[in-house]
């Protein structure tokens, strides 16, 4: 009787850790998500003139332009789920030197932005920038939607049913809920998760040009992923997949060299 007593006081003592821990990642899976103020590449500093703007969505957003060229596409890049848009300086350097425009914005809550960041409200930020171009005269089939890690599930939740220029997807996982399960496998995810970003389920209404990019030793979102959104792909589509590259890919030329290619083979 004695061992039983002291099982049963055991399994309340795990469920109630579990329940707590639970409750913890329920209430604060946004902190855990979401981390604006990360900068891993701050360090770098701009090689062009850009223009800093500010586009209205439900709350003003931070965004930088470079326009090189009236005659040419124009990249929308959107980034990852931490750091401003310092982080990205080293990328959008080698971006300038190809034949392209580009802007890139900071989602609510990020680099000044106001506000705080949520799955739809991305989304409505996103299609923000894209009403702000068309209001300057840049058509959806003179834009090139570039997503970086979390950024690729907004680009192709805009992208549906769209015909944009082309799409470059850098690291994109298939779902926030897949994603979550890898890193919590004991807990619940697909109930718990409130941003779910099921990127993998809207592949099927992407009807632009695809640019997969995805290294192969990433430790954050795990290849196989990259590798299955390729696969699902059902448009026209090009992969550069680095057996080297981590989750934060070598802008090195033969990368650079892949986006200049499909930029230029776009329509």
């Amino acid at each position: 009787m004695k061992f039983t007593s002291m099982f049963i006081n055991i399994l309340l003592i795990v469920f109630l850790v579990y329940f707590l821990i639970t409750l913890f990642l329920f209430f604060y899976q946004r902190k855990l998500l979401y981390h604006p103020s990360f900068n891993s590449r701050s360090s770098f500093t701009l090689d062009h003139q850009i223009e800093e703007v500010t586009i209205p969505s439900e709350k003003e957003l931070v965004a930088w332009y470079y326009k090189k060229n009236e005659n040419y596409k124009t990249l929308v890049f959107f980034h990852g789920n931490a750091g401003d848009l310092s982080n990205r300086i080293y990328k959008l350097n080698e971006l300038s030197k190809l034949k392209l425009n580009y802007l890139i914005f900071a989602y609510r809550g990020f680099n000044g932005s106001e506000g705080k960041p949520y799955e739809e409200g991305l989304y409505i930020d996103a299609e923000s920038v894209i009403n702000w171009l068309k209001k300057n005269n840049i058509l959806e089939n003179n834009i090139v939607l570039y997503g970086e890690s979390l950024g690729t599930a907004i680009a192709i939740h805009i992208a549906q049913s769209k015909n944009f220029s082309g799409i470059i997807l850098e690291a994109p996982f298939t779902s926030m809920v897949d994603l979550g399960q890898k890193y919590y496998p004991f807990f619940p995810v697909k109930f718990l998760i409130k941003d779910k970003y099921e990127s993998k389920k809207k592949l099927k209404n992407i009807k632009s040009p695809v640019l997969v990019m995805h290294g192969k030793k990433d430790k954050i979102v795990p290849f196989y992923m990259g590798k299955q959104i390729y696969e699902i792909l059902s448009t026209s589509k090009l992969s550069y997949f680095n057996d080297q590259d981590d989750h934060m890919m070598e802008y090195n030329q033969d990368l650079i060299n892949t986006i200049e290619s499909f930029i230029d083979q776009l329509s």
